[in-house]
């Protein structure tokens, strides 16, 4: 069976509606599928729909965004109803601060001689497809690109908006043992996103795997895409060590981006996957 457990549609930074989304998950053979939009649940019913009317599973799934030691860290949450009251509140807190964050990093952009980029990176999201939601990195570095300030989305996050950079701004997110509770409390299984994307230590990253379960986290993401084969290996042994649940997916944004909706690197068989969990939710899940 063919699952995806990690992609993003317009609702949040990708390239494609989610009903656009879910058709070209189906025709690459994508069976079971959550769309996990980065700190908002608006895409899911029109994804919902658009899977069972395909005779996919669907699972209700997010990507929230928190801090820990000082770096912004994702959290996937699956298997929830899309009215429970802990994420519902939540959702709401953070759709405020992603204004907030867009609002600051224009701020900063405009400082450094880039005036214009709230409303330039809104006017992008909007041709993708209109949203409620703040427009995010990505729309600010394809503003950043239009304007002529650099010549591709690489050079905006090297420069102007990744990690560490004046656009990382991250002040307005929870931490991550509130947002860890906040998923449980809403009867949501808890995945750790990609843990080799943060810019840690190996000390550091194992202590943010300890944080993690401590806070009660039951999975983490052993597969993102075609990362790294050595990146699979290592997390891999993280997931044996600390007798975790592991998920999967492809992060896809859009076509010609990260990688193909329903493609990534396998996982090594012996590990425990979190969808067998829930799978007997997939139908019922609303």
């Amino acid at each position: 069976m063919n699952i995806d457990l990690h992609c993003h549609s317009t609702a949040s930074d990708g390239a494609l509606s989610p009903t656009v989304l879910v058709a070209r998950a189906h025709e690459h053979g994508v069976q079971t599928l959550a769309l996990t939009d980065h700190d908002t649940l608006e895409g899911l019913p029109e994804a919902r729909a658009a899977a069972l009317a395909l005779g996919m599973q669907w699972v209700s799934g997010v990507e929230m965004s928190c801090t820990w030691g000082g770096a912004t860290i994702h959290v996937l949450g699956y298997g929830f109803k899309l009215d429970a009251p802990p994420l519902v509140a939540a959702i709401e807190t953070l759709h405020h601060g992603r204004w907030l964050r867009a609002e600051e990093i224009s701020r900063k952009l405009a400082l450094k001689g880039m005036p214009g980029a709230l409303e330039g990176a809104r006017a992008i999201q909007k041709e993708l497809g209109d949203s409620g939601n703040a427009p995010a990195r990505p729309h600010f570095a394809d503003f950043l690109v239009r304007e002529g300030y650099v010549k591709d989305r690489a050079e905006a996050f090297r420069k102007w908006l990744g990690a560490g950079k004046l656009g990382d701004v991250k002040q307005h997110w929870p931490t991550l043992e509130e947002t860890v509770e906040t998923l449980r409390q809403s009867n949501a299984w808890v995945s750790l996103a990609h843990p080799l994307h943060y810019d840690f230590t190996r000390s550091k990253r194992r202590k943010l795997i300890g944080d993690y379960i401590q806070a009660g986290g039951h999975a983490i993401e052993v597969v993102n895409g075609m990362a790294p084969a050595e990146q699979v290996g290592t997390l891999s042994i993280l997931a044996r060590e600390f007798g975790l649940l592991v998920s999967a997916g492809s992060d896809f944004h859009g076509p010609g981006a990260w990688g193909e909706i329903g493609s990534y690197r396998a996982l090594p068989e012996d590990l425990p996957p979190l969808w067998c969990r829930f799978k007997h939710e997939q139908h019922t899940v609303v």
